[in-house]
């Protein structure tokens, strides 16, 4: 179901299946019992988005050291995908949402008449509870940053 407004702190994500870089289906319920950060961006192979997915790639141990699944997701093809994971070396998924179906589902909001993704993050406690969301689209690597710290910031709670 589409939503006007992001998903908001304390709000259950929707569950959701989408088919990464592989051709595999990913279901946010198989990571149940762990954080996700959910990165929804624009496209594949741009400067922003690249840095983006590389920094997640380069922070990957300091994600995994605090329990966290990274997961990008955009509008485009597994193939398409498949190329920017290679290319770069990316070891996440980066999921294939070409509908827009499961980011609309987060109310993250678009850009171009709402055909591209903009730019938002949503961590997630392990219930797969909105804990944080941060959304800026001209500091792509601040996402990085920001969801490592919120997490990091958990664990010495």
């Amino acid at each position: 179901m589409p939503r006007n407004t992001p998903l908001t702190v304390g709000e259950p994500i929707p569950s959701f299946e989408l088919f990464d870089q592989d051709g595999q289906l990913f279901s946010s319920e198989t990571f149940k019992g762990k954080p996700l950060v959910i990165f929804f961006y624009p496209k594949d192979h741009t400067p922003g988005c690249t840095a983006q997915a590389c920094s997640f790639r380069d922070h990957e141990s300091e994600f995994a050291a605090v329990g966290a699944q990274v997961v990008g997701v955009n509008s485009g093809s597994v193939k398409e995908h498949k190329s920017f994971v290679e290319k770069y070396k990316l070891n996440f998924p980066v999921l294939s949402d070409p509908g827009h179906k499961v980011r609309k589902s987060f109310g993250a909001p678009g850009l171009l008449f709402n055909m591209v993704a903009d730019r938002i993050t949503f961590v997630t406690d392990e219930q797969h509870r909105v804990a944080y969301v941060f959304k800026s689209m001209t500091k792509a690597t601040d996402h990085i940053d920001e969801s490592l710290n919120f997490l990091q910031n958990l664990q010495t709670v």
